[in-house]
């Protein structure tokens, strides 16, 4: 019987469908294992054989701790808000839930074929209404929450309010924004309800600011930095600018230490770890306040170097700075307003990168130093930006090179404070060797005695204090998009206000265009069906609006990572419609054991959902606060990309052996159109598109040769290869095997479809150790030592693999296992049902098929995994070369425990010996027990 792959991973697929064979229940004797993927954003391009690496991965491990007696949670869903549905209904007028439900059926079928072990009950999409009816849920926890420094913690709004009542404000230690009132109990009391509504924003941990946002125009919306590649939007390429606008933000930054304090206790790779460090950015330092000559207005400024405080020459102003526009002088004006506007054109990103071009403009304005009482001059410059810090730098160019390189650009000041330290070429930055000079009474001392010392100085006279500071910025949670999650907020007296939460979801409206409006509204404002009625709790027409019962409804829409920070906990309870995830289910799963997925979503996604996790853990919704125990990033498969060569000026292609010397314009082509000699099929490649169809090729003995890259994989690029083919061709357990035999799980490496022809032919190999022919050949014996050794070797050894996500390694041992048993011709039933097993995470279409031949009526994955036996692999025996003078003439077993004078009367016994030396007396025997025998003769 022959080994046909599409009829057996059909009959599998369908009967693990059927019999719900990966279903996880939320309550077993077994102890628990929860293995996690990112969850898919499903485009329209479907998968390519890149994206399934990771899915692969965790998918052997799913099935290998179900092996080793655990009950595992393994699920699947779609993160299916996003820009792409969007912009694909502005560009066609499809609804983005037609396209999006049409992308998924795509996933869907392409994952099936893969074989995962998905425990599909479960599946969450972030766009249904059953779904974000809780991250809604979870917006108005946030929004009715506050930041408790004395506790560290959230607690729930009212605690805020009873504190207001009894004491006022004075002695609450909160994170809140920098500029609230003090006020007492009486004036809490006092004060208007919307007043008092006012006051509360300004503590609630989500919160309505003015806010500098990235704001692309064409796309009609506001993009987070790692939207932005190059100064241009990643969805279409088009120019961002900085703006300020009213937007729903999150007060991550209260949490700032603690999910630095997290890192260490989760099992994450150190580079990923490393990024968040940096991204959270902790540093330690003074708030210094510096007077602005001739305003009632300050400058403060963060600085981590107060010690160099003498060395202040100049100061510099974010473009954005509030004060700017108030303070530049009449004869600077035009200059800074050209200045403020080129800003506006380059992202945060672009300006933090570059640091070789050298920018700013005078104000006019000076500060007043807080020490010497000199006038000091402000500068605006793009290196300096609005949302870190106070979006303000004393600059110190002796201290700092880029201060420094600007002083020198410009012709400004750089007075030396540090003692015996030359700065005529460059700053002096280096803490531990500092002794500071020319600065009063911080002379001759060190930087941590002159920190304290000048800190201790600006706290007596009231102008700083010490600070702890952070780079995190606290997140912008409104996007000016239709496909998301709708916030559950009307607005009455122009202040936002919280439906309760069993009136939710509130559904996204019917619209006719999903374009901002003519007069710059989000898309919602196109709906005519967007207010909210206070008396019936429903939605209503826009023309009903009364501001008496029926109020407004938001216009903005949440961000992509909304639904995506907290899904991994919905998956626990995923059908429940009363709660997000009911008290016993999260109790039971706990946590993620297991997380596999990209690095890139390092400061997005993962910083996200830990912020998430801990609010809800705070208020006690969750039992722990980190969501994931284990990460790893898998690397990425590259693709082959396929070139062209157009002479410049032509549309002659030149074979890439006839480029030489010629300058020509690469292309890239199709890799379907390219063989595996790297062949170009011509009229292919002219027919594809228009500007081609009058192209003439030049080609090199009679063939067109393509050059070729390892790039990303990218539908861009044309270098997609396409699972589905794979899987026709070959089968998903050769796919899956491939991708993991291509190299170590976290490392990039290239696709090269030619060499998935070696993997399909192990599968072979492993089918014809139960098939001779058309006969199943299995027996029932005793399995013979070799046979016993094979199989223990390779139990230990794929053991070790899948426990340190060895996968590559695996699929080696399992080759050499099949070799050495069709070696031994081995077609023991002990032996090959134990192989099987082992085989099955890796390629469990065609194992759960050989399972089944023999006689097994439950799926393989129930079967427990081998037990390692070491007895097998200790040797009881030793083949000795038996030489001669040194050359070795024959070989002989004898048992390992034989002494020497044992060892030497068998072999001077031995026939062959004896033929040797043909009835001569040898000199010497040398016997070296468990190595030689050497007779000298």
């Amino acid at each position: 019987m022959q080994y046909n792959h599409q009829e057996i991973e059909k009959k599998w697929q369908e009967y693990w469908a059927k019999n719900q064979t990966f279903k996880a229940s939320n309550n077993s004797d077994k102890p628990k294992y929860y293995v996690l993927d990112m969850f898919p954003y499903p485009s329209g391009a479907g998968l390519h054989v890149g994206h399934p690496l990771g899915y692969i991965a965790s998918d052997i491990y799913a099935r290998y701790k179900r092996h080793k007696g655990f009950n595992v949670l393994h699920p699947q869903g779609y993160d299916s808000f996003g820009l792409p549905a969007e912009q694909y209904a502005i560009q066609t007028g499809q609804h983005p839930a037609i396209t999006t439900e049409t992308n998924i059926t795509t996933y869907r079928r392409q994952l099936d074929q893969i074989g995962f072990s998905f425990d599909w009950s479960r599946e969450v999409r972030t766009s249904n209404p059953e779904y974000y009816k809780w991250t809604q849920w979870i917006f108005i926890q946030l929004f009715n929450s506050w930041y408790n420094k004395d506790t560290d913690k959230a607690e729930d709004v009212s605690t805020l309010v009873e504190k207001f009542e009894a004491e006022g404000n004075a002695k609450v230690n909160a994170v809140c924004d920098e500029d609230v009132i003090s006020f007492t109990a009486e004036d809490w009391k006092s004060f208007s309800t919307t007043k008092q509504q006012e006051i509360l924003l300004q503590y609630r941990l989500t919160f309505l600011s003015d806010t500098e946002v990235n704001w692309c125009p064409a796309l009609g919306t506001v993009l987070a930095n790692d939207e932005i590649v190059n100064g241009v939007s990643e969805r279409g390429g088009h120019p961002v600018v900085r703006k300020k606008m009213t937007q729903w933000s999150m007060r991550i930054s209260a949490y700032a230490q603690r999910l630095l304090d997290g890192l260490n206790g989760i099992d994450w790779p150190q580079p990923l770890k490393d990024i968040q460090t940096n991204w959270i950015g902790r540093s330690q330092g003074a708030m210094v306040s510096f007077k602005v000559d001739g305003y009632d207005a300050n400058i403060d400024v963060f600085t981590t170097r107060p010690d160099t405080i003498y060395g202040v020459s100049f100061m510099t102003l974010a473009p954005e700075h509030e004060l700017v526009a108030k303070i530049t002088t009449a004869d600077q004006k035009e200059a800074v307003e050209a200045y403020v506007e080129a800003t506006a054109k380059r992202s945060e990103r672009d300006r933090m990168a570059d640091v070789k071009t050298i920018s700013g403009v005078f104000t006019g304005a000076y500060a007043i130093h807080p020490f010497s009482g000199k006038q000091v001059p402000i500068w605006i410059g793009d290196y300096v930006l609005a949302s870190y810090g106070t979006g303000a730098v004393m600059a110190v160019p002796c201290g700092d090179q880029r201060d420094y390189d600007f002083a020198n650009h410009f012709g400004l000041e750089i007075p030396n404070i540090f003692e015996g330290v030359d700065i005529s070429e460059e700053a002096f930055a280096d803490k531990e060797k500092t002794v500071i000079a020319n600065s009063d009474f911080l002379n001759g001392l060190s930087y941590k005695k002159a920190m304290k010392t000048v800190i201790y100085e600006m706290e007596q006279r009231g102008f700083g204090y010490g600070k702890i500071n952070y780079r995190l910025r606290d997140a912008v949670f409104s996007r000016q998009r239709y496909w998301g999650e709708p916030f559950p907020v009307y607005y009455k007296d122009g202040m936002p206000q919280m439906i309760a939460s069993e009136h939710l979801p509130i559904v996204l409206p019917e619209v006719e265009k999903y374009l901002p409006t003519e007069d710059g509204k989000p898309p919602l404002g196109n709906a005519d069906v967007w207010a909210w009625d206070t008396t019936t709790n429903t939605v209503v027409a826009n023309d009903k609006i009364d501001n008496e019962t029926i109020f407004p409804l938001e216009l903005n829409t949440m961000p992509g990572w909304a639904g995506s920070s907290w899904y991994f906990n919905r998956y626990m309870d995923a059908s429940n419609n009363r709660e997000f995830v009911s008290k016993e289910a999260v109790e039971y799963w706990k946590e993620v054991d297991l997380y596999i997925g990209g690095s890139e979503h390092a400061t997005g996604h993962l910083l996200y959902a830990r912020f998430w996790q801990k609010f809800l853990f705070d208020r006690g919704f969750l039992p722990v606060d980190e969501f994931a125990k284990k990460l790893i990033n898998q690397g990425m498969i590259l693709g082959t990309s396929a070139f062209v060569y157009r002479e410049e000026g032509t549309n002659t292609f030149l074979s890439k052996g006839l480029i030489e010397g010629k300058k020509v314009q690469p292309i890239h082509a199709d890799v379907s159109f390219v063989n595996s000699s790297d062949e170009l099929d011509v009229e292919a490649f002219k027919n594809w598109r228009e500007e081609f169809n009058t192209a003439e090729f030049v080609l090199e003995d009679g063939k067109y040769v393509v050059g070729r890259e390892v790039e990303k994989m990218s539908k861009s690029k044309f270098n997609v290869v396409n699972p589905d083919n794979i899987c026709a061709e070959f089968g998903a357990d050769s796919l899956r095997l491939f991708e993991m035999f291509l190299g170590p799980l976290e490392q990039f490496k290239p696709w090269k479809t030619s060499g998935i022809s070696g993997v399909y032919s192990f599968l072979k190999k492993l089918w014809k150790l139960f098939y001779n022919g058309e006969t199943f050949e299995v027996t029932e014996g005793e399995p013979t030592k070799d046979n016993l050794k094979t199989l223990h070797k390779t139990i230990k050894k794929v053991e070790e693999d899948i426990e340190n996500f060895s996968f590559n390694t695996s699929v080696s041992t399992f080759m050499i296992a099949v070799n050495e048993l069709t070696v031994q011709k081995c077609n023991n039933k002990e032996i090959l049902e134990q192989l099987l097993i082992l085989i099955s995470p890796y390629a469990p279409h065609i194992t759960e098929e050989l399972w089944s031949t023999l006689g097994n009526s439950e799926s393989i994955s129930t079967a427990p995994f081998p037990k390692f036996e070491e007895k097998y692999l200790v040797e009881s025996e030793k083949e000795y070369p038996v030489s001669f003078n040194g050359k070795m003439r024959f070989k002989l077993n004898l048992p390992l425990d034989m002494s020497k004078e044992e060892i030497e009367k068998v072999v001077m016994a031995h026939e062959r010996t004896q033929q040797q030396l043909q009835g001569r007396e040898p000199k010497k025997v040398i016997i070296v027990p468990g190595k030689i025998i050497n007779i000298v003769g």
